[in-house]
């Protein structure tokens, strides 16, 4: 029987390794698996490389993972945001690394890593810094920046609900970057909302079949990380 229902968050991320290439769902708190963030923080592992929209917010859920130096770098489209602190003073003083993309761009290089496709064309970063050093090619007399697709051996994500055979749903746009980062890794791990039975989802409605989804954990009620930040809260409480 298919039951990849993991008991608690703290399970799910047990396999995590130190160098490990690691994929974060998330718009801003949209979507942030910050329950499987914290368990990271627990487990201890380090030297990760961070896949993400940005790099935090505050002191608690990706941000919270960076300030306790265990990430080496960071692949992400905003570096720095309205809230965040972290990442910004440790890049400042050469303690962290990061390789800037354009949102659309990692977003592609995402689906085309969990689609088998080695690389592509954009034009996206044409005559700026981001293109220095890459390959680039003459299509329709129109230049294009080769770049590559990224895998990941492990993918957190944020879900709306799931069943115990891996089937998700997301809300709204909470999706973002779930989907494409569940086809990208080796281990997708989720954390659900909901865990619903099987029938509940309507097979019509499935955002990401479970051939994508290796464990689930359900978290029912999910840090509010926009509180969390407010308050100046910091991980661990």
């Amino acid at each position: 029987m298919i039951n990849k229902i993991i008991k608690t968050p703290a399970e799910a991320v047990a396999e995590v390794f130190d160098g490990a290439v690691i994929m974060i769902s998330g718009f801003g708190e949209a979507g942030s698996p910050i329950e499987l963030i914290h368990a990271l923080i627990d487990q201890g592992a380090k030297d990760l490389t961070i896949v993400s929209n940005n790099t935090g917010s505050g002191h608690v859920g990706l941000a919270s993972l960076i300030e306790h130096r265990r990430v080496k770098k960071m692949i992400c489209s905003f570096p720095r945001t309205a809230n965040s602190t972290v990442f910004p003073e440790l890049y400042t003083k050469g303690e962290i690394e990061l390789e800037l993309v354009p949102q659309g761009t990692l977003a592609e290089r995402i689906r085309a890593g969990g689609a088998g496709i080695p690389a592509f064309y954009t034009p996206t970063s044409v005559d700026t810094p981001l293109a220095e050093g890459k390959e680039s090619r003459i299509f329709n007399n129109k230049e294009y920046v080769m770049e590559y697709g990224i895998k990941a051996d492990f993918s957190f994500v944020k879900c709306q609900a799931a069943d115990r055979y891996g089937n998700l749903i997301y809300n709204k746009t909470a999706r973002n970057f779930g989907p494409v980062m569940c086809t990208a890794a080796t281990t997708t791990i989720v954390q659900a909302r909901k865990v619903v039975e099987l029938g509940e989802i309507d097979p019509e409605c499935v955002v990401t079949p479970g051939i994508f989804v290796q464990k689930v954990v359900e978290v029912s009620n999910p840090a509010d990380e926009s509180k969390l930040v407010a308050e100046n809260r910091r991980y661990p409480w």
